[in-house]
């Protein structure tokens, strides 16, 4: 895990989104709508709570054993230590059924980031078994991050961000408002609020930036609840993608036109998982999407 080191400037916005969306479809792909479904509750807060009355070690190995359960690992044995490193944390993956978790020793006495950076080294175990990783070192821990969030445990990871005058800390690849645009994007299916669990105002701030930007995904044409102006660009472009079969249309756009035997139709991201969908032009029209199954109304 990166940003082992407290006070190193923290990039905002939303620089990684490509990746977080395509790491989305990756994992519904992998586990299927049933298998994401299976984690359908997030880690409760008493379950990663670390006070300084806890014996270290054993606070430790009670916190894995819970991410460990929640992550439905539950045959995988972590074993916890603790050293000088540049990063956060390491995992030793192998065949198991022991993993070797190392945290920065710095972690000795900020205890209550420990769930955090468990959780990530814990979900690493988790895509290791699945078979689930992405090329390149960056973009694999940036998926790492996307499924802790996802799967109900990286909200951990976000109420770390701590910013302020004097001092300013992250863990993790994703920026605060990223790991806030899963979260939410998590929240939209399972009908959940994570923001009574952050500890942390910088946290809370990042979550609604994310939630901001998740909303925005259910708002794009061809969707029917797509606002007045992006409405309106998408019947210009579809005026101009009949009477130009073939040319292709903006890459910058959130969706595509195609003309062939059957005549134009439309593709676009699944708000949910951004598997693409396509759709013949036609009006309004239901639609369900073919990976994550869900029902989507479309203006086409």
């Amino acid at each position: 895990m990166s940003n082992g080191s407290p006070g190193a400037p923290v990039v905002h916005g939303f620089p990684h989104l490509d990746t977080v969306r395509s790491a989305i479809t990756a994992l519904y792909r992998r586990l299927s709508p049933d298998g994401v479904h299976s984690y359908g509750t997030s880690l409760v807060p008493s379950d990663a709570a670390f006070s300084d009355a806890d014996d270290l070690h054993l606070g430790a190995q009670r916190v894995a054993r819970a991410l460990v359960h929640h992550l439905h690992l539950p045959d995988a044995r972590m074993i916890v230590g603790f050293r000088t490193m540049e990063h956060a944390a390491s995992v030793e993956l192998a065949a198991g059924p022991e993993y070797f978790i190392e945290l920065n020793d710095r972690f000795r006495t900020h205890r209550r980031d420990i769930g955090a950076a468990l959780a990530h080294e814990i979900t690493h175990v988790l895509l290791h078994r699945l078979g689930l990783e992405f090329p390149g070192t960056r973009n694999n821990e940036i998926l790492t991050d996307t499924v802790t969030a996802y799967l109900g445990a990286g909200w951990l990871l976000l109420d770390a961000f701590r910013e302020d005058a004097t001092s300013r800390q992250k863990l993790g690849y994703l920026t605060p408002e990223e790991f806030g645009y899963v979260l939410a994007k998590r929240a939209l299916v399972f009908d959940e609020d994570p923001s009574p669990w952050f500890t942390s105002p910088q946290a809370y701030t990042a979550y609604t930036k994310g939630r901001a930007q998740a909303l925005h995904d259910l708002r794009r044409p061809p969707l029917a609840d797509a606002g007045w102006a992006g409405r309106r660009r998408y019947a210009k472009d579809r005026r101009y993608a009949r009477d130009h079969p073939g040319t292709g249309t903006d890459p910058g756009l959130p969706y595509a036109f195609e003309t062939g035997a059957e005549g134009l139709r439309v593709s676009f991201p699944c708000p949910t998982c951004h598997q693409r969908i396509r759709l013949p032009v036609r009006g309004r029209v239901a639609a369900r999407c073919g990976l994550c199954r869900t029902r989507l109304e479309c203006d086409t």
